[in-house]
């Protein structure tokens, strides 16, 4: 019986744990810190005071974070669909792709200048630092969305830019012989397999789930959302055993799958977007464990990390995004809050954990530094995100939690039913339901807003933000039109 109370402690202490987790986003909301940063401190100090914790071997945190990246990347390919991310995609791919080399570059050669770190040295420290979280961005906004272009680039260059910086460490990590020429080859190469064999894979992959979803019935409900998340890392393990990122595969993945309609599509995506809040807090808990406090002042980690931290959150980034971003029709106060949002969070953590299991000449400086540099960029620069998209007068929208839910229930897919929200400056924003070019054998059924019922008739003027749900036999694309801007 002892062992089943102290099993009951563990149990005990852990959910302790996670209540104080989820609450904490309630501190957040009054702080304006991103939750993350709670998570991330509290297990830098669990460190310290719980000597247990500190046995937790790297390669078991690089597991469980691994598992929590995978929840939350397919989970952020939902939220933005293929509908979002279609018009945007290249914008996103250049962004994602060319801006994580050009940051890594540009810090590369800032660590080798003021950290006298070596090239390759400088090069891993660069290529760790350079993906970006939107999880800590949309963690500290709140209830406020980001409509428009911005709403898309944003999450859309993290979900490219994560998988390409661990593409490139693994290239990086795989060359440890032969002149710089060879290396940088070897990279080239490695990363480009990856990237390729991720992509097809993620296509591959939902096409398969899509299919899935649509045409094999399962006997209860609950099975659905369990389908799918063992699809995911099905997807993943096996896009990874074939030398491909499946990280990426994972996301575009769920790109593909966040606009398809399927039985308990609903029930599906809250069971992921409950798993990407879990795995949010894992990720950033189990990369909290691995950072012992006491190093930092002996090894002067804090003093390079928040040198480090100034010049990439107002030097590289802007300068990064400005030569990235000139070309594409954004506002001036758009560009800078893109410039600004490119905050770090648990990848850059778990790229510099690879580099001490990698066994790297300093490695341990090194993941202090990054450690640093995280913490600066959720905690300081976190804060300043929502005064920032107020100055930039970023377009955004309060969105209320809808607790309550209408629905009715079919045994059969209901065909001609489609749902649209209203996007500002789109055609459907401030006309009048009677105005509208949907075709005569289309009927505006519903029309909710701020989680709230609107009689419906040709008079009935829209909103932006208001969610629309059609009756159709006309071209779906042509009805959508009406209600994005894209």
């Amino acid at each position: 019986m002892e062992g089943t109370r102290s099993f009951a402690l563990a149990v005990l202490v852990v959910a302790l744990a996670g209540m104080a987790a989820v609450l904490s986003n309630r501190l957040s909301e009054r702080t304006r810190i991103p939750a993350p940063a709670f998570f991330l401190v509290a297990a830098a100090v669990a460190v310290e005071t719980v000597p247990a914790v500190r046995e937790l071997s790297m390669d078991v945190v690089q597991q469980v974070v691994t598992v929590a990246l995978v929840m939350l990347l397919f989970q952020g390919g939902m939220d933005i669909g293929w509908r979002r991310f279609r018009p945007e995609a290249g914008a996103v791919l250049w962004i994602g792709v060319v801006g994580t080399f050009l940051t890594a570059g540009l810090i590369a050669v800032a660590a080798h200048l003021l950290l006298g770190l070596g090239w390759l040295a400088a090069l891993l420290l660069g290529t760790a630092l350079s993906p970006t979280d939107p999880a800590v961005v949309f963690s500290v906004l709140g209830r406020r969305e980001i409509v428009g272009r911005t709403g898309v680039l944003l999450p859309g260059e993290s979900g490219a830019n994560d998988p390409v910086g661990i593409a490139l460490m693994a290239g990086l990590l795989g060359t440890s012989v032969g002149s710089a020429l060879d290396r940088a080859g070897h990279t080239a190469l490695v990363f480009a397999g990856e990237m390729a064999i991720g992509t097809v894979m993620g296509v591959a992959g939902g096409w398969v789930l899509k299919m899935f979803l649509r045409k094999v019935p399962l006997p209860a409900e609950g099975l659905y959302p369990l389908r799918t998340l063992a699809g995911v890392f099905a997807l993943y393990g096996l896009t990874t055993v074939l030398h491909g990122s499946g990280f990426l595969a994972v996301f575009v993945c769920g790109v593909l799958l966040g606009d398809v309609r399927a039985p308990y599509k609903k029930e599906i995506e809250r069971f992921h977007t409950a798993l990407g809040s879990l795995g949010e807090i894992v990720a950033f808990a189990m990369l909290g464990l691995t950072v012992p406090l006491w190093t930092f002042t002996a090894e002067g980690a804090w003093t390079d990390g928040l040198l480090l931290a100034v010049l990439v959150a107002f030097v590289v980034r802007p300068v990064v995004m400005a030569a990235l971003l000139w070309r594409m029709r954004l506002r001036a106060g758009e560009r800078v809050f893109l410039a600004f949002t490119g905050l770090k969070g648990a990848v850059p953590i778990l790229l510099g954990s690879y580099i001490v299991s990698a066994g790297v000449a300093d490695a341990e400086r090194l993941y202090d530094v990054v450690f640093v540099v995280v913490a600066f960029s959720v905690i300081v620069q976190g804060s300043l995100v929502p005064t920032v998209a107020r100055l930039c007068q970023v377009p955004m929208r309060s969105v209320r939690l809808e607790p309550w839910a209408l629905g009715v229930r079919l045994r059969d897919r209901p065909e001609g039913v489609v749902r649209y929200t209203v996007e500002a400056g789109s055609a459907a924003d401030g006309r009048a339901v009677g105005e509208l070019d949907i075709g005569e054998d289309t009927w505006v059924s519903l029309v909710v807003r701020e989680g709230g019922l609107v009689p419906v008739s040709g008079s009935t003027r829209l909103r932006a933000g208001d969610e629309v749900l059609l009756l159709t036999g006309e071209d779906t694309e042509h009805c959508a039109g009406q209600f994005t801007t894209g």
